[in-house]
């Protein structure tokens, strides 16, 4: 049983997402009982055991869906009537996310990014704001402490960046080019959202040199948000980066519902 204390330790140091399944009441016939621990990692891979066969199964496909929203729950199952298990008892299970935040990645780090990095950090997004100008963050630590800001090439920042279906991306540059060349290289990237700020015809453009050039396919293109945000009329920075805000809301509560 230390063991997986031990590799629950471990990933919260490296700062790896899992899924901690408890067992919290069973009756009947189980593979398990009330107190039998399991880990699930975001690949499928399990450290422990809550018993094996059909329920494990459903289990670690229940915590990998929780992955997205990192938001506890409980759920009884039923072995005979739900799994088909012969045991035919039934079981709870508390699903708990380890490091699960959403992972937002800003590139820019103006006024919108970061107005957008302190909303989302206070809404339960895990903000890293990307920039290539040497200073931009000076003043950060002070205004904004909690959140992580990396200066570099932006290019260079995606190689060494890993993203996956709880990743948030807002491109915010300011930069046309440097705008279209992130998303061109995010674009085919797992992801939860993925935003860039523009007007309608700089998304035209974009999208039909993408289109044309057979850089990205309608399909790609499609899952984009851009023009980024919920469409109102926002103004300033601030505004803007509540429309960011609230669309990556919408988005995650969404994905918490399929």
């Amino acid at each position: 049983m230390q063991d997986i204390y031990n590799d629950l330790k471990k990933l919260i140091e490296q700062e790896i997402p899992a899924v901690l399944c408890l067992v919290t009441n069973t009756s009947g016939s189980t593979p398990r009982k009330a107190g039998s621990k399991m880990l699930v990692l975001g690949d499928g891979s399990i450290k422990g055991t809550i018993g094996g066969g059909s329920v494990e199964f459903q289990v670690i496909q229940d915590a990998l869906k929780l992955l997205t929203t990192g938001e506890p729950m409980v759920k009884t199952y039923h072995l005979e009537d739900d799994l088909q298990m012969h045991c035919g008892g039934t079981m709870q299970v508390y699903f708990e996310g380890i490091g699960c935040s959403p992972k937002l990645y800003i590139f820019g780090g103006g006024h919108i990014g970061k107005a957008l990095a302190g909303y989302a950090y206070g809404l339960g997004f895990s903000p890293t704001v990307f920039d290539q100008r040497n200073g931009i963050f000076d003043s950060w630590e002070l205004d904004l402490p909690g959140i992580e800001t990396r200066i570099g090439n932006y290019l260079q920042i995606i190689e060494k960046t890993i993203f996956d279906k709880n990743s948030y991306i807002v491109i915010v540059t300011p930069k046309h080019e440097f705008d279209e060349t992130i998303l061109l290289a995010c674009a085919p990237c797992e992801y939860a959202y993925l935003g860039m700020i523009g007007s309608k015809r700089k998304v035209a453009e974009i999208r039909n040199k993408a289109l044309e050039n057979n850089v990205l396919t309608a399909e790609i293109l499609s899952k984009i948000d851009m023009p980024i945000g919920l469409p109102f009329a926002a103004e300033t920075p601030a505004e803007i980066a509540i429309s960011i805000a609230a669309k990556m809301i919408d988005v995650k509560n969404t994905l918490k519902k399929s």
